[in-house]
């Protein structure tokens, strides 16, 4: 079972939000889910996005944590946020339900 945390007001994830022009955004640090302008409740709610944001957590843990910020910004970088490998993933897991299995929330 993994255990992703949840953490709402993040400034990182305000950041992120300012930086690609969201009202509401959500950034994955590790096993930490971290909103801006969102509830915990409210995130929980929306399915599409909690699978996208569960797939970042498991990039991040067959990745490593250093190498994978530094493959997703080399990604973004080179390519743009739309068109980042891990993006595209993430976007098509938001269709797959089985993403989370053994999954739980704090």
């Amino acid at each position: 079972m993994t255990t992703i945390r949840i953490k709402e007001n993040s400034l990182l994830a305000k950041l992120a939000a300012r930086n690609l022009k969201s009202e509401k955004m959500a950034i994955v640090l590790g096993k930490t889910i971290r909103l801006h302008n969102t509830t915990k409740e409210e995130f929980l709610q929306n399915t599409r996005w909690v699978r996208h944001e569960v797939a970042h957590v498991i990039q991040f843990q067959e990745k490593g944590f250093i190498s994978f910020i530094i493959s997703y910004l080399l990604e973004s970088f080179n390519l743009g946020y739309e068109h980042n490998r891990y993006e595209l993933e993430a976007r098509q897991k938001e269709k797959d339900p089985s993403i989370l299995n053994n999954v739980s929330f704090n």
